[in-house]
């Protein structure tokens, strides 16, 4: 009984572990949570104070948690049922197939996170490359939406510049849970956008059981009150145009509004325009050849971000013009479905989608470039600097007679004219002979693809 007994060290050292590994689990792990969990609950009420929509606990909810939440919802076990009968496979199996299509759409929001690095990296980002202008702006109209209304953005797709954008600029109303395509499941950006709450989606999938999945997930925190923020085109305009709805993400939010017994929802129109694309010579090149197939490179945008660097360091950097934002007039989803109370869910789906796509047509701002393009695109012959601003005078003019916003620099149009000639001079989409300007013969589709972001305004074609 008393005898030596010896071990061998790595014995020894594998049962010290172990031994650590449980008191770290019941002990340490869930009183280091709790501080933190209390230090988040802490932020996130001084967060409240200041927000026009305070952020919903479902978005607070551990990942974990929600996973789990999604999982064993009642309509996603008829979905997993549905899906294990019709492939002739056992339940579990189903059920291991949907678990790993929640993994991929919860987010792990983080307050600390959103409000403390996000918001201030895309504020650096955006001003470092655009001089940012918040354009039209119904406040009176958003100022009256329900406090226990679910707000959705709607808006149209440029560049995925439009995330910093509008994250930056909506950090006073909300924080923004965005639907991502599968471009942005790569290493770091997969885990940052995350942290903002931004759940990925397949937009191509034609899988019922992972669609039944993220269809719920939506619907629920839709239900729940979550601020959301949604590209019905689908993807990025190749064309330069606000493009039909597709009616994904617009269906799962509408097929689980509950009338007058649930939380209205509220659609909020959203235009964004640039002087200049970033992705742009991606997008005319993918609208030429007919295909969708590019996606993000996180290592040839770090390269494009420290080429802008050394131009800053060497005295040769140029800010890329101007990227304006507008908010348009908000749809009572409640008060819409009223007026037309015998559609059906898709005929009210389809009708919502038009009437945002509009407005979001009517509210795109007017920038230097698109002007400056449309005006050379449409000419016949080479203009001067002086009859180029007197066109973009006139246009102007008639612009602003039917309401649109236009955002010309300093209230002056010829500067206006300077900033938009200046940046396709740079770019050398145009060129300029004897003083005048012509667009060269290669770049036409490019000032084709910046005139036709305001062509709808110019023309009053505003109907989709």
């Amino acid at each position: 009984m008393f005898q030596t007994v010896e071990f061998p060290i790595w014995l020894v050292v594998l049962v010290a572990l172990l031994a650590a590994i449980s008191t770290l689990d019941r002990i340490l792990v869930p009183s280091v949570r709790w501080f933190f969990r209390r230090r988040m609950e802490r932020v996130v009420a001084r967060i409240n104070l200041r927000l026009q929509r305070p952020i919903e606990p479902f978005k607070l909810a551990r990942r974990h948690d929600m996973i789990q939440r999604l999982i064993y919802d009642p309509k996603v076990a008829e979905a997993i049922q549905e899906h294990a009968e019709a492939k002739g496979i056992p339940e579990n199996v189903a059920f291991e197939a949907a678990h790993r299509y929640a993994r991929e759409i919860v987010p792990s929001f983080s307050a600390t996170a959103y409000f403390g690095f996000a918001i201030k990296i895309t504020r650096w980002f955006s001003r470092s490359f655009y001089r940012v202008r918040l354009g039209y702006s119904d406040e009176e109209s958003i100022a009256q939406i329900a406090p226990t209304a679910t707000v959705v953005f709607v808006m149209n797709h440029r560049s995925n510049m439009d995330y910093f954008l509008v994250t930056y600029l909506a950090a006073e109303r909300s924080a923004l849970s965005y639907a991502v395509g599968e471009w942005a499941r790569v290493w770091p950006l997969q885990g940052f956008l995350r942290f903002m709450g931004a759940y990925f989606i397949r937009r191509k999938s034609h899988n019922l059981l992972y669609r039944r999945v993220l269809g719920r997930y939506v619907q629920m925190a839709t239900e729940a009150g979550v601020a959301q923020a949604v590209f019905p085109e689908g993807g990025l305009s190749l064309s330069g145009k606000v493009g039909p709805p597709k009616l994904g993400i617009l269906s799962y939010v509408i097929s689980g509004f509950h009338g007058d017994d649930g939380r209205d929802v509220v659609f909020v129109p959203i235009a964004l325009n640039y002087d200049r694309v970033l992705e742009d010579r991606v997008l005319i090149e993918a609208a030429t050849t007919g295909s969708r197939k590019f996606g993000f490179s996180f290592f040839k945008m770090l390269g494009f971000v420290l080429r802008q660097f050394r131009f800053f360091l060497t005295g040769r950097f140029h800010r890329f013009g101007y990227a304006a934002v507008s908010f348009g007039q908000p749809l009572s989803l409640r008060e819409f479905a009223a007026e037309v109370p015998k559609a059906t869910h898709d005929e009210l789906t389809k009708t919502v989608g038009r009437e945002m796509m509009k407005r979001v047509r009517e509210v795109v701002p007017v920038l230097p470039v698109p002007l400056v393009a449309l005006i050379l695109t449409r000419s016949t012959k080479p203009l001067s600097r002086e009859q180029i601003e007197a066109q973009m005078g006139e246009i102007i003019q008639g612009l602003k007679e039917i309401g649109a916003h236009v955002h010309i620099p300093r209230e002056n149009i010829s500067y206006a004219t300077d900033v938009g000639l200046r940046i396709l001079l740079l770019r050398q989409f145009i060129r300029e002979a004897s003083g005048t300007f012509t667009i060269t013969e290669d770049s036409k589709e490019f000032t084709a693809y910046y005139a036709a972001s305001i062509e709808h305004l110019v023309d009053g074609e505003l109907v989709i």
